[in-house]
């Protein structure tokens, strides 16, 4: 058995939930949230029978597609307190996902 962790913006999360649930896979949501752009993510935690592993990264994969958006940014402008935030283009969404050996796994 495996544990798929997936970091998924909160945009791509209902599409994505909705497609994981139809295919018959469990999964928890944990609201979570990312350290450069401070935005919301979900974090996904899925447990899966190996033969189901390739089956599941797919649907992530169809589901959460990267995109550029413009974000402010703040930066320091001279020595001191200054601060004067200037637009940059950041590309966001797709998935962060880590795959973990289950060593046991019980239901109750």
């Amino acid at each position: 058995m495996k544990m798929i962790i997936a970091i998924v913006q909160d945009q791509d999360l209902n599409p994505l939930q909705d497609d994981l649930t139809e295919k018959g896979f469990r999964m928890t949501n944990l609201a979570s949230t990312g350290g450069f752009l401070r935005a919301g993510n979900s974090t996904l935690l899925i447990g899966v029978e190996e033969e189901k592993l390739e089956e599941c990264l797919k649907i992530i994969e169809e589901n959460c597609k990267s995109r550029e958006i413009t974000t402010s940014v703040l930066s320091v402008t001279m020595p001191g307190d200054a601060y004067i935030p200037f637009p940059m283009e950041v590309l966001v969404g797709g998935a962060t996902i880590f795959v973990l050996d289950v060593v046991d796994f019980v239901r109750m």
